[in-house]
């Protein structure tokens, strides 16, 4: 997929969070926060994370 993009779904007020999306690892941090923390997630725990975190 590439480089950073925005999520649309989590779009908030004073928080964006940026995807990237590499075969090994799926990267997310707040755009507004560059400096600040990030996530890595291997693909499937990435899977595992929406599915619970949109309730399927």
């Amino acid at each position: 997929m590439g480089g950073p993009r925005e999520c649309p779904a989590v779009r908030r007020e004073n928080l964006r969070e940026e995807l990237a999306v590499t075969p090994g690892t799926v990267h997310v941090r707040d755009s507004k926060n560059v400096a600040g923390p990030q996530l890595a997630l291997a693909p499937k725990a990435w899977t595992h994370f929406v599915g619970h975190a949109s309730g399927l």
